[in-house]
This record gives C-alpha cells, structure tokens and sequence, in this order.
C-alpha cells in the first residue's frame, strides 16, 4: 500500500521510505561523515524510530522524507524532501545522503524536484533549509537551488542548543528560477 507519491528525476527515484530501507537508514546514520549535520551517529533503535517518525508523517501530515532510490542501481542512497515535524522553524525540503553518492548532484536533483512537490502539490508559500553553519556542502546545495541566508533558528527540543542558518526562498522565487531536474 502506497503512504504517499513516487517522482522521478533522470537518475532518481523518491519514494515514501519502506520497511527494506531500514539497512540505508542504518547505514546513513552509521556513518559519521553523513550522520554529523542530521542527529549525529545513531544505534539502530534510535534509527527505527526516526524511520517509523519519517513514515508515519505521511500519514499524520500528508507529506514527509522520500527514500532516494539511484535509478542506474536500485540501492538505497539516502533521504530528502518535505519535513515540518512540531516546532520546526518552517516548511523545509532537507536532505542526507550516503558518502558513495555525494558530489554527483544527487541533493540538488532530488532536492528540486522534492521542491516542485511541496510548491506545486502541498502549496508551500516558502521553503526552507536547515543548515549547520559548518555544512558547506550543504550550504552550496542550497546555493544552487537558489536558496539565500534568511536568518538564524534554534533547533526544536531536544535540539534546542543548535543553531541553525536557515536558507530558503518563496516560492515564487522558486517558480521563476525553478531548476529542472536531470
């Protein structure tokens, strides 16, 4: 039974997360490059709960995270999209990818055809980024969606010790510079 949509990009596959991406989810947030701005290295019982929190969102809001599926493999390489749990500082479209599929434009494919959905189908007047000040990685991901600083944020509780930079945009801004996914 499918909780919410599948998009495709020319190389990607966002899908509502699954049970059998439960060993990505693991891995993603095993790793200590990749865990480091999302929540930091975590056991698996704390990542079966971020899961079940992911897809449950689908039900309980209509939207959530989409599993990144790589078109070429089949595997597993990751999660982004529309996220707004309690006391989120806004709408965002976020990301997290495995090490093996950075610096191939994933995030920014992914993220953008993530920010087509939340503009075009849940209706979002802004779209944010939250962004640790020291991810310039992500920082140029959001850069080149055509995101721009909008000002600092404090992290939800628990996380309330973290500051984060928002990045994001209108979404008229969107519309007219929208990038088209590969």
């Amino acid at each position: 039974m499918a909780i919410g949509p599948t998009l495709e990009t020319g190389r990607l596959i966002l899908r509502p997360p699954r049970a059998e991406d439960f060993g990505g989810f693991c891995a993603l947030m095993d790793d200590a490059a990749s865990a480091e701005f999302i929540g930091g290295v975590q056991t698996p019982s704390v990542v079966w709960r971020s899961l079940c929190t992911m897809t449950g969102a689908w039900t309980i809001s209509g939207f959530s995270m989409f599993s990144v599926i790589e078109k070429a493999t089949g595997n597993w390489i990751g999660r982004l999209g529309p996220w707004r749990p309690e006391g989120w500082p806004g709408n965002e479209v976020g990301w997290g990818l495995l090490p093996a599929a950075w610096g191939k434009g994933y995030a920014q494919e992914g993220a953008a055809a993530a920010m087509d959905y939340a503009v075009d189908i849940l209706g979002w007047d802004e779209i944010i980024h939250c962004i640790d000040p020291m991810n310039a990685p992500s920082i140029k991901v959001a850069e080149r969606l055509g995101s721009a600083f909008l000002r600092k944020a404090p992290a939800p509780e628990p996380f309330a010790h973290i500051v984060w930079d928002l990045y994001g945009q209108s979404a008229d801004q969107w519309r007219t510079r929208r990038i088209k996914p590969a």
